[in-house]
């Protein structure tokens, strides 16, 4: 479905105030024509603070319950897929290009689409579109089971030691006769990265700037160099993965000596990815993903995936260069019938969260212990390595269901709870991110600026949603609602 929306333009008013509240002091409104349209600098947007993430997570969580428990003999497990999927689907988007913004993740989280132009972050922040901009009108993702969205998070590999990725961003209001400011670049821009970290999206290393690409010793060397632009553009966020470029296996090989990259992704020489026969951390495991310039191709794999037990079912990993209209169908079409508005069977996250989510599988430890006869103490154990960021799991715990559940105590470890009946038992999502109540504040802020943008109180209701309930939870709805 194609919603368009008129152009509205923004009073000078509208626009001093907002300067002051998304810009730096040395920001500064250089023209105040607005027959001529009104420049605006560019500046960094927000981040969530990945540099501070938790790290070696334990936590307890205090069940009680309204039945005796000591004849139940609870049990627990981390099940194979997050949320209880049954089935895996990732993308990954190759040379850094502008559609990764503009379109895939647009699409997915109820952005401005356009069909002849390209915008960025910085000015979709001020309001600063193409005149064709149309909208799908509606968010694009799954439930982790309990009634709370998550949205596809696909991963973009980035082109970190090149110059084009600091390219400026022109941002011009009121200006009308000519849109050149939203030509496609050569590169994602970084505020573009930042935004689509800030929506669960991973990143992953490609080609690197050197002369010689099928020099091991050059790539190895030139890794560490990518490596700092991206800590240094994205305030300590580091990346763990590779997407290899063009069949070159030199990269892979000076991957597996350079220790940051523990997960890595090509489309030969690689291995069919089982989700539910995984047994060991896929540490530098080349995951097979495949490439056709049609969309459409895709369509009958995946049902042909899916008439099969969940335990044989492969999961579907892509890789793409540029997106348009065609991809953004595919992934409807999926959220239609797999995701929230289908059978929600789906989980589709970036590669980066599931390497991180099968590791704490694999090496973490979840236990159960019977307190006293209405008390369960469940505890859990995330270990973690170098740059990562998704400390959140799904416990199954055997033996109990909603029904018998009187309260449910955390300690400040965990940020994010939800649990519902899952077969014999109940499952609980733990999200232990440091800063998650702050990066759904940050969301709601933004909506209390500019009301009169429905999508900012979409991306604030999901961002609250993701919390545990609590007082600060209560009190950010309130400001929502």
């Amino acid at each position: 479905m194609r919603l368009t929306l008129p152009h509205k333009k923004i009073r000078l008013h509208l626009i001093l105030i907002l300067s002051g509240l998304f810009f730096s002091t040395a920001s500064c409104i250089k023209s105040v024509d607005l027959s001529e349209g009104t420049l605006i600098e560019d500046a960094p947007v927000y981040l969530y603070p990945f540099n501070n993430e938790v790290q070696e997570v334990t936590t307890e969580i205090i069940i009680k319950t309204n039945i005796s428990v000591s004849a139940k003999q609870p049990s627990c497990e981390i099940p194979y897929l997050k949320y209880n999927k049954s089935w895996l689907f990732m993308i990954t988007q190759d040379d850094c290009k502008p559609h990764a913004y503009s379109w895939t993740w647009a699409a997915i989280n109820g952005k401005p689409l356009t069909d002849r132009y390209y915008y960025n972050a910085s000015q979709l922040l001020w309001g600063d579109l193409p005149p064709d901009i149309w909208y799908l009108g509606k968010t694009l993702g799954y439930t982790d089971g309990a009634g709370n969205e998550i949205r596809f998070a696909p991963t973009t590999t980035l082109s970190a030691d090149w110059e084009q990725m600091n390219d400026k961003v022109n941002i011009l209001l009121n200006y009308e006769k000519n849109y050149g400011r939203f030509g496609m670049k050569s590169m994602l821009v970084w505020n573009n990265v930042r935004e689509m970290l800030n929506y669960g999206w991973g990143i992953a290393f490609h080609n690197v700037n050197i002369a010689n690409e099928t020099n091991e010793s050059m790539i190895l060397q030139q890794l560490p160099v990518a490596q700092d632009s991206i800590l240094k553009h994205l305030n300590g966020r580091g990346c763990k993965m590779l997407a290899e470029p063009d069949g070159n296996k030199t990269y892979v090989n000076a991957a597996r000596k350079y220790p940051p990259i523990q997960t890595m992704t090509a489309q030969t020489g690689a291995v069919k990815l089982y989700p539910f026969k995984v047994q060991d951390d896929l540490h530098h495991t080349l995951i097979e993903r495949w490439f056709n310039d049609s969309p459409e191709h895709f369509k009958p794999t995946i049902e042909e995936q899916l008439q099969k037990p969940k335990e044989e079912r492969m999961a579907i990993c892509l890789g793409v260069h540029g997106t348009n209209a065609g991809w953004v169908k595919l992934l409807e079409w999926i959220n239609d019938n797999y995701g929230k508005d289908g059978d929600d069977s789906v989980w589709f996250p970036s590669q980066e969260e599931y390497y991180e989510y099968n590791y704490y599988r694999i090496h973490g430890d979840v236990k159960v212990e019977l307190v006293d006869e209405h008390t369960v103490k469940l505890t859990v154990h995330l270990p973690s390595t170098e740059y990562f960021y998704y400390p959140s799991v799904t416990v199954n715990l055997k033996g109990l269901k909603m029904e018998n559940i009187a309260s449910v105590e955390t300690d400040n470890t965990v940020s994010g709870l939800s649990y519902a009946d899952f077969e014999d038992g109940i499952m609980m999502n733990i999200d232990c991110r440091k800063h998650l109540a702050e990066h759904a504040a940050h969301f709601v802020e933004q909506y209390e600026r500019d009301k009169s943008n429905a999508s900012n109180k979409t991306d604030a209701l999901y961002f609250v949603r993701m919390l545990k309930d609590s007082e600060r939870k209560r009190k950010l709805l309130d400001r929502i609602q």
